[in-house]
């Protein structure tokens, strides 16, 4: 899967070797430096890092360490997005996307295990982290025993049906809760993630017009899949306090959301017990 603008039109010589990956997305490669390969994809991942970092350490306090454990390996997912943009290789790719499904399996545990009774480790017990992590073994086997359109096709199937479960699974807590706040916090979450979704297609599907016909009229290529790791960062983490909301709310926890700059939601509840899950 290889977008339009390839490595050998790249103004810079490349530091890294050619690219190995199973995706080019629609960036021109080594544009602006010869030691990053799609400097924007890049540069935006930053925000997946800190939509991590800023949920451990706003959160840490009132969640229990299935939620902790999520906002990790979001911040992991970010590290490895960087790595892989910056250098296109395959073993680098995996450290984007393996990540991707780690979170989306954890949060799948989470919505699952959310109406579980104070204090207790697990309410379905131990078959389903068991049959969760067989899951996370054959996804990975999937995704990292597979090469080119094969491995990026089965990859976004294993990711995506991880994906819409989840959101399925916020959707349903939202609805039931029926509070305010929630649901205020549920839709600006889906509309950032559902505006992510849809660049992330137009950047895979409409390159040509992106990086060539569009700069031939003198407009930039939109980086629209920079974008769309800005949206989606944003729209996972409030998605994930809707449910640790929930799950705050269910302890008695008295949850308060409130915001930084005006736009980055958190919350504030009393001090949970430090209970294993």
């Amino acid at each position: 899967m290889r977008g339009a603008t390839m490595l050998t039109a790249a103004p810079y010589r490349a530091f890294w070797s050619e690219p190995t990956s199973t995706v080019d997305w629609c960036e021109a490669n080594y544009e602006h430096t010869r030691y990053v390969a799609e400097f924007f994809n890049t540069a935006s991942s930053v925000c997946i890092v800190a939509a991590g970092v800023l949920g451990l350490y706003w959160h840490y306090q009132y969640l229990e360490k299935r939620f902790l454990l999520c906002f990790s390996s979001v911040t992991l997912v970010g590290l490895g997005s960087m790595a892989f943009h910056g250098t296109l290789q395959f073993e680098l790719q995996l450290l984007d996307e393996l990540p991707m499904l780690y979170s989306a399996i954890i949060m799948v545990y989470i919505l699952l295990e959310n109406k579980a009774a104070p204090g207790s480790r697990r309410r379905f017990g131990l078959w389903l982290p068991l049959v969760l992590g067989l899951h996370a073994i054959f996804v990975t086997s999937l995704s990292a025993f597979t090469r080119g359109s094969l491995q990026f096709y089965l990859f976004h199937v294993s990711f995506g049906t991880l994906e819409f479960a989840s959101l399925y699974g916020v959707y349903r807590v939202q609805r039931k809760r029926n509070d305010k706040h929630l649901s205020r916090l549920f839709r600006q979450g889906m509309a950032a993630y559902a505006v992510a979704l849809a660049l992330w297609l137009a950047d895979l599907k409409l390159c040509d017009l992106l990086s060539v016909e569009l700069p031939q009229l003198g407009i930039p290529n939109p980086q629209l899949h920079a974008a769309w790791h800005i949206l989606v960062s944003y729209g996972f983490y409030c998605l994930l306090l809707v449910v640790a909301y929930d799950r705050l709310l269910f302890l008695g926890k008295r949850p308060r959301l409130e915001r930084r700059l005006g736009f980055i939601p958190y919350l504030h509840a009393d001090p949970s017990p430090r209970w294993p899950g």
